[in-house]
């Protein structure tokens, strides 16, 4: 089976199973009894009808519509296809809904129209307006789309956007504004030449101009050749503004000295011999899909240091409409816009713009590993997976129509809707905020043992940019520089954080002499402290924090976790200082749920489980929650004499015995403690209420256990774990943590211990 069939395949069989289509409709209420129904459906739901009635304002209240978009398409257009027809463009739509509801968080119905007569198309879109809060229009052929789009814009109260014109236009707005300040030219200067003169190819025209591009500047050809003055073959009102008068005729003899080409056509349009008659340091934007007018490598045979973008996945610098449609959208619906205006797009492109010129996030570098994603000639505009889109360019659309005066419910703090907005993508970043709050409070040095790790890298850049935290890497000065280099950060060792150089650093002897003093009645003689001062980053790390060189230690991105915990109980343990255990929290679609001991006893005794609690429940309030402790146990309440539930018992009498300020209670089965009512039906005397949120269970294989499905299966993600009892002093992570998970961890090390007790 040859690569195409087998593409084919796949996609065929991605679209039909386990069920035909890619979208599904769920229900945010309970259904679960007579009185759920009463009043999602009669009688209660007359009330909101009458609240509606009497203003129409609450139907953002009351219903989804506030959140609702509509993508409406004839199927006259459909990219790559052609006039296929409504009914065959329904996979198309569904898709772009599922963008929508992937990138942003709006649901989106997909509604195919066998209407191709454009002034019946826009009535019946108009008479939609009930259902949706914006319409998105999709391949509908030019120059239909623009009597479509152009009718209902003036009938219509919501949103109405054409993406194909529209979207396509900011996505080449932004891309071009980067290109032009790598190229170091501008938009009042260039000479651009544009193939196409579709819908796509108009807009972007007509943005460039808002941009600053002068219209004598603009040359069009189609297939036809230029469009000129006196030019009647396969015009259009659209066309003909940017008609020139002159002789000339053909792309090859108007390419000269363009500074940008523009190609929204078709494949092989631009040749390298008219590239070569292009400016110095040409920007070339060949958008046909799925080939483009020109590729890259030939143009760069004749033109080394162009700029080039496509609309193909496989080159840098995408041109892809996901970047801009789910955003704008986004802030138009939260601030209840009634249309989507210049001000408004032109904020979208400079979102995405200065988006590319930041840092790159660690997701979407996960996202893309393997490219290089450094502002630059082959980065000028953001990866659609990174997940900063949404906080940055949808504020920028939403401030941009409240000041425009389009907005019907302003929103009052639009650095508190940024950070909500983050919020849907970071998972963490709600649960997090009292934690970096108190570390803000701080100024700690956070040394981290895997300091060469691309993620202890991105987490490293992230600490200097968000916390008052001063990290510290431990790993080779030019492996760390490089990589830095490579990944597009722009931290560098020595200048804005320190090192610890394993292969040569000035503290090497006091570091050995160190780790040999603590050790060397346990085993260690010079030679071998001298190797692991070395070798071994985790023990440096120890050293570091030991010597108060450091006041916290994040170590673990690779390695067993108990490795680690020999290195740091050895140099960092004292009487007052000993593991307890560790705790996972697991951030899950209901809400946040806390796992111990994953990882430091295997067989928790039962003072080892009542150390466990006690730190739990400490840590639990650093997150601004109060801790609700269940004892998980094959035992339920006394049931069983031996086992599990005989340590568990012993653990509660150990707590009993004085007073505690945390609510705890077992043993108990796992669902005992997540459900009310069935504990309330078991136990009635329960001193707990509610779901339990802190689960302690009687052996690490189940804590682990449970935390692993949680993680894998169920969506959950781990800010953790928390190593307890030791201070603040040190944590280890797990191999398969993130950067912005080490993120979360350096804000727990943050924190000094005394502050959360």
């Amino acid at each position: 089976m040859s690569d195409n069939q087998s593409l084919r395949q796949a996609a065929l069989y991605y679209h039909e199973y386990p069920r035909p289509g890619k979208l599904e409709i769920r229900a945010t209420k309970p259904m679960a009894n007579g009185r759920d129904l009463s009043r999602a459906y009669s009688p209660g739901v007359a009330e909101a009808c009458l609240e509606i009635r009497d203003d129409a304002a609450n139907a953002a209240r009351y219903t989804a519509r506030a959140n609702l978009v509509a993508v409406v398409t004839n199927g006259t257009a459909v990219l790559g296809l052609g006039n296929i027809g409504a009914l065959a463009s329904k996979p198309v739509m569904e898709g772009k809904a599922v963008l929508f509801k992937k990138f942003a968080g709006i649901d989106c119905f997909d509604i195919e129209v066998d209407e191709k007569d454009p002034e019946k198309l826009a009535e019946i879109v108009c008479a939609l307006e009930p259902s949706f809060g914006a319409i998105n229009l999709e391949d509908i052929k030019a120059p239909d789309c623009f009597i479509v789009e152009k009718l209902c814009r003036e009938r219509m109260n919501i949103p109405v956007f054409h993406d194909d014109q529209h979207g396509t236009a900011i996505v080449v707005g932004a891309a071009a504004k980067n290109a032009l300040h790598v190229a170091g030219k501008s938009f009042e200067d260039i000479k651009i030449v544009s193939t196409g003169g579709g819908a796509a190819g108009i807009a972007c025209l007509n943005m460039l101009l808002k941009l600053g591009v002068r219209r004598e500047n603009v040359w069009l050809c189609d297939i036809h050749g230029l469009v000129h003055e006196g030019r009647d073959i396969d015009m259009n009102p659209q066309k003909a503004e940017y008609a020139q008068r002159t002789d000339l005729r053909t792309l090859d003899e108007v390419i000269d000295g363009a500074d940008l080409f523009l190609g929204l056509s078709g494949p092989n349009v631009l040749k390298p011999a008219m590239v070569a008659k292009m400016a110095d340091r040409p920007i070339i934007f060949a958008l046909a899909n799925p080939n483009p007018e020109i590729l890259p490598d030939a143009a760069r045979e004749v033109a080394p240091d162009a700029i080039i973008a496509t609309g193909r996945s496989d080159f840098p610098n995408q041109v892809n409409n996901v970047l801009c449609f789910p955003f704008i959208f986004r802030g138009a619906l939260d601030v209840g816009a009634t249309e989507i205006n210049d001000a408004m797009q032109l904020a979208c492109i400079d979102g995405i713009a200065e988006l590319a010129r930041a840092t790159t996030s660690a997701e979407a570098a996960a996202a893309y590993r393997g490219e290089q994603l450094t502002f630059g000639a082959d980065y000028l505009i953001p990866k659609p997976f990174d997940p900063r889109l949404v906080g940055v360019v949808s504020t920028s659309v939403a401030r941009a129509a409240m000041e425009s005066g389009v907005a019907t419910r302003p929103i009052d703090d639009l650095d508190a809707y940024h950070a909500r907005l983050n919020q849907t993508v970071f998972k963490s970043a709600l649960l997090m905020r009292p934690v970096f709050e108190a570390a803000g409070a701080a100024s700690r040095r956070i040394v981290f043992s895997e300091g060469e790790d691309e993620r202890v890298l991105r987490a490293a850049q992230a600490v200097l940019e968000e916390t008052t935290e001063t990290p510290i890497l431990i790993g080779r000065p030019e492996v760390i520089e490089a990589r830095c280099e490579r990944h597009g950060l722009t931290v560098r060792p020595g200048r804005d954080f320190e090192i610890v150089n394993p292969e040569n650093d000035p503290r090497y002897y006091d570091y050995w002499n160190t780790y040999h003093q603590l050790m060397e009645r346990r085993g260690v003689t010079p030679d071998l402290a001298k190797a692991i001062m070395r070798t071994n980053s985790t023990a440096i790390g120890a050293v570091a924090v030991y010597r108060g060189e450091a006041d916290s230690l994040i170590c673990g991105t690779f390695g067993e976790y108990r490795w680690h915990l020999n290195y740091i109980t050895q140099i960092l343990g004292t009487d007052q200082l000993r593991p307890h255990g560790a705790l996972s929290l697991m951030i899950l679609e209901d809400g946040p749920l806390f796992i111990a001991d994953t990882h430091v006893h295997q067989l928790p005794q039962p003072e080892h489980l009542a150390e466990i609690a006690i730190g739990a429940a400490r840590h639990v309030r650093r997150f601004g929650l109060e801790p609700k402790i269940a004892f998980c146990s094959q035992s339920q309440f006394g049931n069983q004499a031996e086992g599990s539930g005989k340590r568990m018992r012993a653990a509660l009498e150990i707590l009993d015995s004085e007073p505690r300020d945390f609510c705890y209670e077992g043993e108990m089965n796992l669902d005992t403690a997540l459900d009310p009512e069935l504990r309330a039906r078991i136990f009635p005397g329960s001193r707990m209420e509610g779901e339990a949120n802190v689960l302690v269970f009687a052996h690490a294989d189940a804590a682990g256990g449970v935390r692993n499905i949680l993680k894998m299966r169920a969506g959950g993600l781990e800010v953790g774990p928390i190593l307890m009892g030791m201070g603040n002093r040190a944590h280890i992570v797990s191999p398969a943590i993130t950067a912005r998970g080490l993120l979360n961890m350096s804000a727990i090390a943050g924190t000094p211990v005394t502050q959360y007790g």
